[in-house]
Formats: C-alpha cells, structure tokens, sequence
C-alpha cells in the first residue's frame, strides 16, 4: 500500500549546505584582512612629528641645603643607584634633581638617612679638630729661617729683614722677604703655634687656598705701612704680622656668620671683641712689633670681607682653582727672594 504525506503537514525546506572549513577559512581572512592592513599601516608624518616635539619632563628637585649635607644625600642617593645631578643656585645653597619618577625613591632614602642621622643647627659651635692644612702654609717661614740659621746664605738675613729705610728707598720687597725671616728659635716656635692654631680655626669656615695668597699680601702691605708710619731705622722681621692678619680675618668671619637673631645686639659683636683682646694679649711684649701686629690685624679684618657670605654658609667645596692659589701663594714669597738675593 502507497504511503501518501498528510496534506495538513508542511514539508520543511531542504537544508542549506554547511559551510566547508575552507569556505569560512576563506571568510576570516577577508574579515581580518583590513584589520591587519590598518595595524602595519605607517602612521601618519604629522603624528610621528608631533611625538617627536613632546618634551621631556624636567627634573624635580628634592632636596636643598649645604655643601657637606647635599654630600652626604648624593652619596646615599648612589648606594641605592639612583642617577641624580647636583647644582648650585644664585642664592647660594646646593641643590639635587631626580628624573620624576625617581623623585619619591628618592625622597624616601633621603628621609631615612635623616631619621638616622638628623641634620644639625644652622652655624653651629665648630669643635676644635686636630688638621694637617697649615702645614703647607708654615712651610715657608719653616724653610727659610732654618736656611737662615744654616748659614747656607749668608747674606740671606740682612737682605730680606724689614728695613724702614731701605723699603721706602724703593727695596719692596723686603715687606715679603721678613715675613719668612725669625730672630731665633724661640721666635720661630711661638709664631708657628699660634699661626698653626689660627689657621686651623680658618680652615673649619673655608679652605685656606681661598684666602692665604689675600692674607700674605695684605701682610706685607702691612709691613709697608710699618715703615711708612716710622720713617726712621727701624728694622723688624717674623711671621708675626700673618698670624694677626689671621685673627683678624677669622673675627670678620664669625662676626658675619652670626646668627640673625643677634643682629642689632652687642652679642654679634662678640667675636671682634675676643679677636681684638687675644690680639693686644699676644701683640704685647719685649721686642714686639706692636705696630705691625696692630697694621697686620686691621688689614686681615679687611680680608674677612673677601669671601661671599653664602661660601662661608653654605660651605665651598674644593675645586682645581685651588691649586692655583697655592702655587700664587708660594710665587709671591719666591719672587721676593729673588729680588731680594
């Protein structure tokens, strides 16, 4: 018997055939195909230019202060390796820059080094500390008066002693040669305690290459006026006037390094009031050339005055000029005895 399909059912349409794989392979490739062509696409010139052109962002500063504090800071800063630079502004203090996204690394050792080790006061009493700079300075009237003493020149005594006479006939240079000259040993020895003593007082405030060649000029300056003032046959050697130029110098310092809230009060003046009264203690006595320690102590308060307040404040560290007034400082003695001899 035929079996016949109920006219109330409806035939379902034939299926469309599945898609191969190669067929939607196919289509894939064509849907991504612009996508990718966009991606490697170049971009555009004025993009490019225009990344080019961003600057970069500048350095922040995280710290300010002195020389020795920045110092220290710089070294911590390079134990943990992070890259900083160091510049000093017009106002005087130090500063240190970090790449900003180092600035709160930065900050952070920074901040721990001073929990350990908290800053001090703003100038400070200096303790007094054993040094080796004066040395360099002794060693000219050290070496010239044991040459004197040697009799290896004979002529080396009378003819760098500070004569009045002679200088103002013309013969200068005998105000530098009598710095170096000393009558004895007892001479030699109280002048190089007390200028040993004095020059390291200096060198806690500043290098003493920034002012030693200023102090041994304005000590034979001194010397000249000596003979000036006199005018008769005077005669005078030794180390002496230095040392109280020294004291002078170191009185200035102090007196401008004084805190601010002693301005307007006797109190600042304290340190020219001990300098001048160590000054007549130490310029009085047999045989003392009162007035070159007297011309030697007004002209190193003028020196005082040299360095700019902010070096003296902030601290100056040593640099290659320093050299330079080292080799001055002994050219000026060595061109003396040259004239001189």
């Amino acid at each position: 018997m035929s079996r016949f399909m109920s006219p109330m059912i409806r035939r379902r349409p034939s299926a469309e055939p599945a898609p191969s794989p190669t067929d939607s392979a196919q289509s894939n490739q064509q849907a991504t195909a612009p996508d990718a062509a966009e991606q490697f696409r170049e971009p555009p010139r004025e993009s490019i230019e225009e990344q080019q052109e961003q600057p970069t962002p500048p350095d922040v500063r995280i710290s300010e202060g002195a020389f020795k504090q920045i110092r220290d800071e710089s070294l911590v800063l390079l134990s943990q390796g992070i890259s900083h630079r160091i510049e000093r502004s017009e106002e005087g203090p130090f500063q240190i820059f970090v790449e900003p996204d180092k600035r709160r690394a930065a900050q952070f050792q920074i901040r721990l080094y001073h929990r350990e080790n908290p800053p001090r006061d703003e100038n400070p009493p200096l303790p007094l500390k054993f040094t080796f700079q004066p040395l360099w300075v002794l060693a000219v009237p050290i070496a010239c008066t044991l040459l004197d003493f040697s009799d290896a020149f004979v002529q080396m005594h009378n003819a760098g002693i500070a004569d009045a006479a002679k200088i103002l006939r013309g013969e200068w240079w005998r105000a530098i040669t009598a710095m170096t000259l000393h009558g004895d040993s007892r001479h030699l020895a109280g002048n190089l305690v007390s200028g040993f003593l004095a020059l390291s007082l200096l060198h806690y405030r500043i290098p003493l290459a920034k002012l030693v060649p200023f102090l041994a000029v304005a000590s034979a300056i001194a010397n000249f006026f000596v003979a000036f003032t006199v005018q008769t046959n005077f005669r005078s050697l030794g180390f002496s006037g230095f040392v109280f130029a020294t004291i002078g110098c170191l009185a200035v310092i102090e007196f401008r390094l004084m805190p601010r809230e002693t301005h307007g009060l006797l109190r600042r003046f304290a340190p020219l009031c001990g300098a001048a009264s160590l000054a007549v203690f130490l310029g009085l006595g047999e045989n003392a050339d009162i007035l070159g320690h007297l011309y030697g102590f007004i002209a190193g308060l003028l020196c005082g005055f040299i360095p700019k307040k902010k070096t003296l404040r902030w601290g100056a560290p040593t640099a290659v000029t320093d050299i330079f007034w080292i080799l001055a400082y002994y050219a000026l003695f060595a061109i003396g005895w040259a004239l001189a001899i």
